[in-house]
């Protein structure tokens, strides 16, 4: 189950209170559950200052809520003092009814990864592990650890190409896997897996294991969606957020889509009154017809450009269809980060199995521009002779600095 925080760590999860739970390989019982917020904090350099600076290294959108949705918040603050606990229902409806589904299978949260810890805290045990790709979003591997259940790392097929899920070797990596999670598109890569290999991982995994396709980034991309699977009643949790193109990160809401049965399994872990401003953020973005084809198209010029960028410079990166890629720098990626950094600009992360390539947020023309820029200048060395600031790590730090 999960644990309880502390005080302190309830009210501000910060790099200090990551460390201070981290004091070795005993600590995972009582670390909290860990979100892509918590793990690029913990990889940023020791001297960066959040209050300065160009930050692509957390796979934020830059571009904030729509206008709509700013209004809609707006217009909504004065009623802050009710819980307004029909608004949920109404957003889930409003989803459900978009995309032919049963109000039933549509659950919305405070982001998706609530639902997501969830998800595999009630699907996973000592005798059920998660499967995952690697490299990959580390929160479900978090939520795996702290309930006691073992993480099955399968590598990506094709990295130097197409860098996608192995599902074949994802569905024959345990005999018995409690969930089998998919990041379409993956986070860190950026990069799709194509529809028949999803279709054939829903056909071919054991009959007691769940798929957990995570879909936060699939706005962005051409891929087909995996909603159908939850009209088809198979053993499928799909979920999706309005963190990346809808830009409500710091808003925090997002939807679970499941059979009625696998959404009930969460109940356990507690219910509460969803944030009205996200409620209200929601369900503007819903109803704005032309945003997502409109934001899509901004960040994937965007990208686009910084991929053929890239490449202009000799530098390999995954052929990215989300807001984020894996840039291979051919020298420690956490160097480059601290170079970068030492410049303003915050890169990020590393994963251990990658750890030459660092992962770049797709910002806005104007931060990638900057980007490229002290990119170059790092990459040709003109940084040699910088002093980094630094600061000793002390013992309790050291068994997460590649967390």
């Amino acid at each position: 189950m999960q644990m309880p925080l502390d005080p302190a760590t309830s009210r501000c999860f910060t790099r200090r209170s990551f460390f201070r739970y981290a004091a070795g390989a005993s600590a995972l019982a009582s670390m909290p559950i860990l979100t892509e917020a918590h793990l690029a904090l913990a990889q940023r350099p020791h001297f960066a200052d959040p209050n300065k600076g160009i930050h692509i290294d957390a796979n934020e959108n830059p571009l904030g809520p729509s206008d709509a949705a700013r209004q809609a918040m707006i217009d909504i603050v004065p009623r802050g003092g009710r819980y307004l606990m029909n608004f949920q229902a109404e957003l889930e409806e409003i989803f459900a009814k978009q995309e032919g589904l049963s109000p039933e299978s549509v659950r919305a949260f405070a982001g998706s990864s609530d639902p997501l810890h969830f998800t595999v805290l009630a699907n996973t045990s000592k005798d059920r592990p998660l499967v995952v790709a690697d490299p990959g979003y580390e929160a479900p591997m978090w939520a795996a650890k702290a309930g006691g259940a073992s993480v099955i790392k399968v590598p990506l097929a094709d990295p130097k190409g197409a860098a996608k899920h192995d599902i074949k070797a994802m569905l024959a990596a345990a005999s018995n896997p409690g969930v089998i999670y998919i990041c379409n598109p993956n986070n860190p890569t950026g990069t799709c897996t194509p529809r028949e290999e999803i279709e054939y991982a829903v056909a071919h995994a054991p009959k007691d294991a769940l798929l957990l396709i995570d879909e936060a980034y699939i706005h962005l991309c051409d891929q087909p969606r995996s909603l159908d699977f939850v009209k088809e009643g198979k053993n499928v949790v799909v979920l999706r957020t309005f963190s990346k193109l809808y830009g409500m990160a710091g808003v925090r809401m997002g939807f679970a889509i499941g059979r009625p049965d696998l959404l009930a399994k969460l109940n356990y872990f507690g219910d509460n009154s969803l944030p009205i401003t996200a409620l209200a953020a929601a369900k503007a973005s819903l109803l704005d017809t032309d945003l997502v084809a409109t934001r899509k198209k901004i960040i994937g010029d965007v990208r686009a450009e910084n991929l053929a960028w890239c490449k202009s410079q000799g530098y390999a990166a995954t052929p990215s269809e989300s807001n984020c890629f894996m840039l291979d720098t051919r020298r420690p990626g956490k160097e480059v980060m601290a170079a970068m950094a030492a410049k303003d600009i915050y890169i990020g992360r590393i994963w251990p199995a990658w750890p030459t390539q660092v992962r770049i947020t797709v910002g806005t023309k104007q931060e990638m521009e900057a980007f490229q820029k002290a990119f170059a200048e790092v990459m040709s060395g003109s940084t040699a002779g910088l002093t980094l600031p630094k600061r000793k790590m002390s013992l309790r730090e050291r068994p997460f600095e590649n967390a």
